[in-house]
Protein backbone atom coordinates (compact mmCIF):
# COMPACT_ATOMS: atom_id res chain seq x y z
CA UNK A 1 0.00 0.00 0.00
CA UNK A 2 1.44 3.32 -1.15
CA UNK A 3 2.11 6.19 1.34
CA UNK A 4 -0.37 8.55 -0.44
CA UNK A 5 -3.07 5.95 0.07
CA UNK A 6 -2.70 5.86 4.04
CA UNK A 7 -3.88 8.11 6.06
CA UNK A 8 -3.54 6.47 9.20
CA UNK A 9 -1.92 3.21 10.19
CA UNK A 10 -3.69 -0.26 11.00
CA UNK A 11 -7.40 0.18 12.40
CA UNK A 12 -7.63 4.15 12.10
CA UNK A 13 -7.20 2.91 8.09
CA UNK A 14 -9.28 0.22 8.52
CA UNK A 15 -12.00 3.04 10.16
CA UNK A 16 -11.78 5.34 7.34
CA UNK A 17 -11.77 2.73 3.99
CA UNK A 18 -14.99 1.25 6.35
CA UNK A 19 -16.77 4.19 6.06
CA UNK A 20 -15.86 5.63 3.11
CA UNK A 21 -16.37 2.46 1.29
CA UNK A 22 -14.73 2.50 -2.54
CA UNK A 23 -12.55 5.37 -1.80
CA UNK A 24 -9.49 3.27 -2.92
CA UNK A 25 -10.90 2.02 -5.77
CA UNK A 26 -12.11 5.78 -7.12
CA UNK A 27 -9.30 7.28 -6.56
CA UNK A 28 -7.43 4.19 -8.78
CA UNK A 29 -10.58 4.50 -11.35
CA UNK A 30 -8.65 8.50 -11.97
CA UNK A 31 -5.59 6.26 -12.89
CA UNK A 32 -6.89 3.98 -15.52
CA UNK A 33 -7.59 1.29 -12.64
CA UNK A 34 -11.08 -0.44 -13.29
CA UNK A 35 -12.99 -2.87 -11.50
CA UNK A 36 -15.99 -5.48 -10.93
CA UNK A 37 -18.46 -4.95 -8.49
CA UNK A 38 -19.97 -8.50 -7.20
CA UNK A 39 -21.84 -9.60 -4.73
CA UNK A 40 -21.49 -13.33 -2.56
CA UNK A 41 -18.46 -15.47 -1.31
CA UNK A 42 -18.84 -17.53 -4.17
CA UNK A 43 -17.40 -15.24 -6.62
CA UNK A 44 -13.75 -16.39 -7.95
CA UNK A 45 -12.06 -12.90 -7.30
CA UNK A 46 -8.78 -14.75 -8.79
CA UNK A 47 -10.13 -14.88 -12.01
CA UNK A 48 -11.08 -10.68 -11.61
CA UNK A 49 -7.83 -9.84 -10.50
CA UNK A 50 -6.08 -11.80 -12.96
CA UNK A 51 -8.14 -9.73 -15.74
CA UNK A 52 -6.57 -7.16 -14.22
CA UNK A 53 -9.50 -5.19 -12.50
CA UNK A 54 -10.26 -4.70 -8.64
CA UNK A 55 -12.75 -7.27 -7.03
CA UNK A 56 -14.95 -4.41 -4.97
CA UNK A 57 -17.83 -6.56 -2.84
CA UNK A 58 -21.64 -4.87 -2.98
CA UNK A 59 -22.20 -3.89 0.91
CA UNK A 60 -25.91 -3.08 2.17
CA UNK A 61 -26.41 -0.51 4.99
CA UNK A 62 -28.28 -0.56 7.80
CA UNK A 63 -28.68 2.47 8.98
CA UNK A 64 -29.75 3.31 4.93
CA UNK A 65 -33.81 2.54 4.15
CA UNK A 66 -34.57 0.76 1.33
CA UNK A 67 -36.26 2.86 -1.10
CA UNK A 68 -35.03 3.37 -4.58
CA UNK A 69 -34.47 -0.70 -4.47
CA UNK A 70 -37.92 -1.81 -3.28
CA UNK A 71 -38.88 0.03 -6.80
CA UNK A 72 -37.63 -2.95 -8.63
CA UNK A 73 -37.50 -6.12 -6.27
CA UNK A 74 -39.80 -7.75 -4.21
CA UNK A 75 -40.13 -6.64 -0.69
CA UNK A 76 -40.35 -10.62 0.31
CA UNK A 77 -36.65 -10.96 -0.93
CA UNK A 78 -33.98 -11.03 1.59
CA UNK A 79 -33.38 -7.24 2.84
CA UNK A 80 -29.47 -8.05 2.81
CA UNK A 81 -29.78 -8.56 -0.89
CA UNK A 82 -32.45 -5.83 -1.27
CA UNK A 83 -30.08 -3.47 0.61
CA UNK A 84 -27.10 -4.32 -1.72
CA UNK A 85 -29.27 -3.57 -4.83
CA UNK A 86 -30.40 -0.18 -3.17
CA UNK A 87 -26.96 1.06 -2.74
CA UNK A 88 -26.43 0.29 -6.03
CA UNK A 89 -29.43 1.68 -7.36
CA UNK A 90 -27.98 5.38 -5.32
CA UNK A 91 -25.53 5.28 -7.36
CA UNK A 92 -23.08 3.92 -5.08
CA UNK A 93 -21.01 1.23 -7.23
CA UNK A 94 -21.20 3.93 -10.30
CA UNK A 95 -17.73 4.35 -10.52
CA UNK A 96 -17.53 0.57 -10.91
CA UNK A 97 -17.15 -1.04 -14.97
CA UNK A 98 -18.62 -4.24 -14.19
CA UNK A 99 -20.97 -6.72 -12.56
CA UNK A 100 -20.31 -9.98 -11.36
CA UNK A 101 -23.33 -12.49 -10.17
CA UNK A 102 -23.24 -15.92 -9.28
CA UNK A 103 -26.14 -18.54 -9.35
CA UNK A 104 -26.03 -17.89 -4.78
CA UNK A 105 -29.49 -18.02 -3.28
CA UNK A 106 -32.65 -17.24 -5.64
CA UNK A 107 -32.61 -13.15 -3.61
CA UNK A 108 -29.45 -12.99 -5.91
CA UNK A 109 -29.32 -15.49 -9.13
CA UNK A 110 -33.16 -14.85 -9.87
CA UNK A 111 -32.91 -10.94 -9.98
CA UNK A 112 -29.33 -10.75 -12.13
CA UNK A 113 -31.84 -9.99 -14.86
CA UNK A 114 -32.80 -6.90 -12.98
CA UNK A 115 -29.32 -5.67 -11.35
CA UNK A 116 -28.14 -6.07 -15.46
CA UNK A 117 -31.02 -3.90 -16.75
CA UNK A 118 -31.33 -1.33 -13.98
CA UNK A 119 -27.58 -0.61 -13.15
CA UNK A 120 -26.27 -0.96 -17.51
CA UNK A 121 -22.78 -1.64 -16.36
CA UNK A 122 -20.85 -1.73 -19.32
CA UNK A 123 -19.83 -5.21 -18.87
CA UNK A 124 -21.68 -7.92 -16.71
CA UNK A 125 -21.39 -11.56 -16.10
CA UNK A 126 -23.71 -14.43 -14.74
CA UNK A 127 -21.74 -17.34 -12.77
CA UNK A 128 -23.83 -20.66 -12.94
CA UNK A 129 -22.61 -21.61 -9.94
CA UNK A 130 -23.99 -25.36 -9.40
CA UNK A 131 -26.24 -26.39 -6.25
CA UNK A 132 -24.58 -29.45 -6.03
CA UNK A 133 -20.90 -30.83 -5.26
CA UNK A 134 -20.03 -33.55 -7.33
CA UNK A 135 -17.93 -34.80 -9.81
CA UNK A 136 -19.79 -34.04 -12.71
CA UNK A 137 -20.98 -30.58 -10.70
CA UNK A 138 -17.88 -29.97 -10.87
CA UNK A 139 -17.08 -30.42 -14.41
CA UNK A 140 -19.51 -28.41 -15.18
CA UNK A 141 -18.24 -25.25 -12.88
CA UNK A 142 -15.13 -25.45 -13.96
CA UNK A 143 -16.41 -24.84 -17.85
CA UNK A 144 -18.38 -22.07 -16.73
CA UNK A 145 -15.56 -20.56 -15.41
CA UNK A 146 -13.72 -20.90 -18.17
CA UNK A 147 -16.43 -19.01 -20.16
CA UNK A 148 -16.44 -16.24 -17.43
CA UNK A 149 -12.76 -15.90 -17.71
CA UNK A 150 -12.99 -15.51 -21.57
CA UNK A 151 -15.80 -13.04 -21.23
CA UNK A 152 -13.40 -10.82 -19.00
CA UNK A 153 -10.38 -11.12 -20.87
CA UNK A 154 -13.02 -9.87 -24.14
CA UNK A 155 -13.71 -7.16 -21.72
CA UNK A 156 -10.49 -6.36 -20.80
CA UNK A 157 -9.34 -6.92 -24.25
CA UNK A 158 -6.43 -8.75 -22.64
CA UNK A 159 -5.66 -13.20 -22.41
CA UNK A 160 -5.45 -14.27 -19.12
CA UNK A 161 -2.92 -16.42 -18.61
CA UNK A 162 -2.55 -19.65 -16.14
CA UNK A 163 0.67 -17.80 -14.98
CA UNK A 164 -1.71 -14.80 -14.23
CA UNK A 165 -4.28 -16.85 -12.43
CA UNK A 166 -1.60 -18.69 -10.93
CA UNK A 167 -0.02 -15.83 -9.20
CA UNK A 168 -3.24 -14.44 -8.37
CA UNK A 169 -4.22 -18.08 -6.49
CA UNK A 170 -1.21 -17.18 -4.30
CA UNK A 171 -1.68 -13.72 -3.67
CA UNK A 172 -5.25 -14.77 -2.26
CA UNK A 173 -4.32 -17.40 -0.37
CA UNK A 174 -1.49 -15.01 1.65
CA UNK A 175 -4.44 -12.72 1.90
CA UNK A 176 -6.58 -15.39 3.62
CA UNK A 177 -3.48 -16.42 5.69
CA UNK A 178 -3.35 -12.81 7.10
CA UNK A 179 -6.98 -12.41 8.16
CA UNK A 180 -6.80 -16.24 10.07
CA UNK A 181 -3.93 -14.77 11.27
CA UNK A 182 -6.17 -11.84 12.45
CA UNK A 183 -8.76 -14.72 14.12
CA UNK A 184 -6.06 -16.32 15.71
CA UNK A 185 -5.77 -13.02 18.21
CA UNK A 186 -8.85 -13.89 19.49
CA UNK A 187 -8.28 -17.04 21.16
CA UNK A 188 -6.92 -15.26 24.16
CA UNK A 189 -9.02 -14.91 26.62
CA UNK A 190 -9.51 -11.63 26.34
CA UNK A 191 -9.81 -11.69 22.89
CA UNK A 192 -6.94 -8.84 21.73
CA UNK A 193 -9.47 -7.62 19.05
CA UNK A 194 -13.19 -7.35 19.58
CA UNK A 195 -15.63 -8.69 17.15
CA UNK A 196 -16.84 -5.45 15.64
CA UNK A 197 -13.15 -4.12 14.44
CA UNK A 198 -12.64 -7.46 13.33
CA UNK A 199 -15.32 -6.13 10.61
CA UNK A 200 -14.45 -3.02 10.28
CA UNK A 201 -11.21 -4.58 8.91
CA UNK A 202 -12.27 -7.58 6.83
CA UNK A 203 -14.86 -4.94 4.71
CA UNK A 204 -12.42 -2.48 4.37
CA UNK A 205 -9.99 -4.85 2.29
CA UNK A 206 -13.25 -6.41 0.43
CA UNK A 207 -12.74 -2.59 -1.07
CA UNK A 208 -9.38 -2.57 -1.92
CA UNK A 209 -6.57 -4.67 -4.40
CA UNK A 210 -5.90 -8.03 -2.99
CA UNK A 211 -1.96 -6.78 -1.98
CA UNK A 212 -3.35 -3.51 -0.16
CA UNK A 213 -5.85 -5.63 1.52
CA UNK A 214 -2.88 -7.74 2.42
CA UNK A 215 -0.66 -5.13 3.95
CA UNK A 216 -4.26 -3.47 5.91
CA UNK A 217 -4.20 -6.39 7.64
CA UNK A 218 -0.48 -6.81 8.56
CA UNK A 219 -0.99 -3.33 9.83
CA UNK A 220 -3.77 -4.24 12.26
CA UNK A 221 -2.17 -7.22 13.81
CA UNK A 222 0.65 -5.36 14.27
CA UNK A 223 -1.41 -2.22 16.08
CA UNK A 224 -3.54 -4.90 17.78
CA UNK A 225 -0.02 -6.89 19.11
CA UNK A 226 2.13 -3.42 20.13
CA UNK A 227 -1.25 -1.36 21.89
CA UNK A 228 -1.37 -1.58 25.41
CA UNK A 229 -4.87 0.33 26.21
CA UNK A 230 -7.27 -2.10 25.20
CA UNK A 231 -10.62 -2.08 27.24
CA UNK A 232 -11.18 -5.88 26.38
CA UNK A 233 -12.08 -7.49 29.50
CA UNK A 234 -12.96 -11.29 29.90
CA UNK A 235 -16.68 -11.91 29.25
CA UNK A 236 -18.52 -14.94 27.54
CA UNK A 237 -16.91 -15.98 24.20
CA UNK A 238 -19.74 -15.84 21.86
CA UNK A 239 -19.65 -17.39 18.32
CA UNK A 240 -22.00 -15.57 15.21
CA UNK A 241 -23.12 -17.95 12.62
CA UNK A 242 -25.26 -16.98 9.59
CA UNK A 243 -24.87 -15.60 6.35
CA UNK A 244 -23.04 -12.30 5.31
CA UNK A 245 -22.75 -9.00 7.97
CA UNK A 246 -20.94 -6.56 6.51
CA UNK A 247 -21.90 -3.43 9.22
CA UNK A 248 -19.93 -3.82 12.46
CA UNK A 249 -23.31 -2.87 14.19
CA UNK A 250 -24.50 -6.14 15.23
CA UNK A 251 -21.29 -7.48 16.52
CA UNK A 252 -20.84 -4.28 18.46
CA UNK A 253 -24.38 -5.15 20.24
CA UNK A 254 -23.49 -8.13 21.31
CA UNK A 255 -20.66 -6.57 22.86
CA UNK A 256 -22.37 -3.72 24.49
CA UNK A 257 -24.52 -6.43 25.67
CA UNK A 258 -21.67 -8.06 27.89
CA UNK A 259 -19.61 -10.79 25.89
CA UNK A 260 -16.24 -10.99 23.08
CA UNK A 261 -17.28 -12.40 20.16
CA UNK A 262 -14.34 -14.53 19.26
CA UNK A 263 -15.19 -16.46 15.92
CA UNK A 264 -18.02 -16.70 12.96
CA UNK A 265 -19.06 -18.48 10.74
CA UNK A 266 -19.95 -15.75 7.98
CA UNK A 267 -19.66 -15.19 4.23
CA UNK A 268 -17.81 -12.23 5.29
CA UNK A 269 -15.77 -14.15 7.71
CA UNK A 270 -14.51 -17.86 8.49
CA UNK A 271 -16.41 -19.50 5.49
CA UNK A 272 -15.18 -16.85 3.11
CA UNK A 273 -11.74 -16.28 4.23
CA UNK A 274 -10.67 -20.07 5.75
CA UNK A 275 -10.64 -22.25 3.11
CA UNK A 276 -7.21 -21.64 0.77
CA UNK A 277 -7.55 -22.38 -3.31
CA UNK A 278 -5.61 -25.80 -3.74
CA UNK A 279 -2.48 -25.14 -6.35
CA UNK A 280 -2.73 -27.06 -8.82
CA UNK A 281 -0.75 -27.37 -12.33
CA UNK A 282 -4.28 -25.44 -14.11
CA UNK A 283 -4.95 -23.12 -11.79
CA UNK A 284 -8.88 -23.41 -13.03
CA UNK A 285 -8.93 -26.85 -11.20
CA UNK A 286 -8.37 -25.42 -7.93
CA UNK A 287 -10.23 -22.77 -8.00
CA UNK A 288 -13.43 -24.26 -9.27
CA UNK A 289 -12.99 -26.97 -6.26
CA UNK A 290 -12.70 -23.76 -3.84
CA UNK A 291 -15.64 -22.11 -4.76
CA UNK A 292 -18.05 -25.30 -5.16
CA UNK A 293 -16.55 -27.92 -2.86
CA UNK A 294 -14.33 -25.89 -0.27
CA UNK A 295 -16.74 -22.91 0.58
CA UNK A 296 -19.23 -24.74 3.23
CA UNK A 297 -22.40 -22.46 2.25
CA UNK A 298 -26.04 -24.18 2.79
CA UNK A 299 -27.10 -23.27 -0.75
CA UNK A 300 -24.95 -25.92 -1.78
CA UNK A 301 -26.31 -29.43 -1.43
CA UNK A 302 -23.86 -32.34 -0.33
CA UNK A 303 -24.92 -35.78 -1.41
CA UNK A 304 -24.87 -38.37 1.64
CA UNK A 305 -22.06 -40.72 1.00
CA UNK A 306 -22.49 -44.44 0.22
CA UNK A 307 -22.43 -45.93 4.19
CA UNK A 308 -22.50 -42.94 5.71
CA UNK A 309 -25.05 -42.17 9.05
CA UNK A 310 -27.06 -39.16 10.04
CA UNK A 311 -24.01 -38.40 12.49
CA UNK A 312 -21.86 -38.64 9.47
CA UNK A 313 -23.56 -36.37 7.31
CA UNK A 314 -24.23 -33.33 10.17
CA UNK A 315 -19.96 -33.39 10.97
CA UNK A 316 -19.59 -32.67 6.98
CA UNK A 317 -21.91 -30.04 7.45
CA UNK A 318 -21.30 -28.17 10.38
CA UNK A 319 -18.05 -29.94 11.81
CA UNK A 320 -15.72 -27.22 10.87
CA UNK A 321 -18.15 -24.74 12.67
CA UNK A 322 -18.11 -27.02 15.53
CA UNK A 323 -14.61 -27.05 15.24
CA UNK A 324 -13.54 -23.30 15.11
CA UNK A 325 -16.71 -23.20 18.35
CA UNK A 326 -13.79 -25.46 20.32
CA UNK A 327 -10.74 -24.23 18.98
CA UNK A 328 -11.48 -21.04 19.85
CA UNK A 329 -12.99 -21.71 23.50
CA UNK A 330 -16.58 -20.45 23.03
CA UNK A 331 -19.11 -20.19 25.84
CA UNK A 332 -22.46 -19.43 23.28
CA UNK A 333 -23.72 -19.53 19.48
CA UNK A 334 -26.11 -16.80 18.39
CA UNK A 335 -27.68 -18.30 15.15
CA UNK A 336 -28.15 -14.82 13.11
CA UNK A 337 -30.24 -15.17 10.12
CA UNK A 338 -32.06 -12.43 7.63
CA UNK A 339 -35.81 -12.68 6.96
CA UNK A 340 -36.31 -14.88 4.25
CA UNK A 341 -33.22 -16.03 3.93
CA UNK A 342 -34.42 -19.49 2.89
CA UNK A 343 -31.07 -21.61 2.55
CA UNK A 344 -29.93 -20.68 5.83
CA UNK A 345 -33.71 -20.44 7.11
CA UNK A 346 -34.17 -24.62 6.38
CA UNK A 347 -31.33 -25.37 8.44
CA UNK A 348 -31.53 -23.17 11.05
CA UNK A 349 -33.29 -26.34 13.20
CA UNK A 350 -30.86 -29.20 12.59
CA UNK A 351 -27.88 -26.02 13.35
CA UNK A 352 -29.39 -25.47 16.24
CA UNK A 353 -29.50 -29.33 17.26
CA UNK A 354 -25.68 -29.90 16.31
CA UNK A 355 -24.22 -26.66 18.39
CA UNK A 356 -26.60 -28.04 21.68
CA UNK A 357 -25.32 -31.86 21.00
CA UNK A 358 -21.75 -30.22 21.13
CA UNK A 359 -22.84 -28.79 25.06
CA UNK A 360 -23.24 -25.13 23.80
CA UNK A 361 -26.30 -22.68 24.37
CA UNK A 362 -27.67 -21.45 21.16
CA UNK A 363 -30.04 -18.12 20.50
CA UNK A 364 -31.44 -17.90 17.57
CA UNK A 365 -32.36 -14.35 15.97
CA UNK A 366 -34.18 -13.65 12.52
CA UNK A 367 -33.59 -10.10 11.42
CA UNK A 368 -34.66 -7.37 9.21
CA UNK A 369 -31.08 -5.99 8.26
CA UNK A 370 -32.17 -2.79 9.84
CA UNK A 371 -30.56 -0.62 12.84
CA UNK A 372 -33.90 0.08 13.59
CA UNK A 373 -34.43 -3.55 15.23
CA UNK A 374 -31.47 -2.63 17.95
CA UNK A 375 -33.52 -2.12 21.17
CA UNK A 376 -35.44 -5.39 20.58
CA UNK A 377 -32.60 -7.49 19.84
CA UNK A 378 -30.48 -6.21 22.67
CA UNK A 379 -33.21 -7.90 25.39
CA UNK A 380 -32.83 -10.81 23.73
CA UNK A 381 -29.27 -11.29 23.63
CA UNK A 382 -28.93 -9.71 27.12
CA UNK A 383 -31.53 -12.44 28.29
CA UNK A 384 -29.24 -15.33 26.47
CA UNK A 385 -25.65 -13.72 28.28
CA UNK A 386 -27.76 -13.97 31.61
CA UNK A 387 -28.17 -17.68 30.73
CA UNK A 388 -24.65 -18.40 29.62
CA UNK A 389 -23.29 -16.82 33.09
Amino acid sequence: MSNETINGRGLAEAERLYRDYGIRAKKLKEQGQKSIAYVCALVPLEIIAAAGFIPIRIRGDVNEPITKGDIDLETIACPYARSCFDNAVKGRYSFCDGLAIPHSCDSTARTYSVWRYVLNFPYSHFINTPHTANTSALEFFRADLKNFLKSLGRFARSEITDAKLARYVELYNENRKKVMALYALRKQDPPLISGAEMVKALVAGLSLPVEEASDLYDQVREEILNRKDAAIKKLPRIMVVGSAIDNHDFMQLIEESGANVVVDDLCIGTREFGPPTAVTDDPMDGIADRYLNRINCPRTYREKKEGETLEDDLAARFGDAGKLAKEYAVDGVILYMYKYCDPFGFEIPVRKTWFESLGLPVLYIEDEYSAGTTGSLRTRIQAFLEVIE
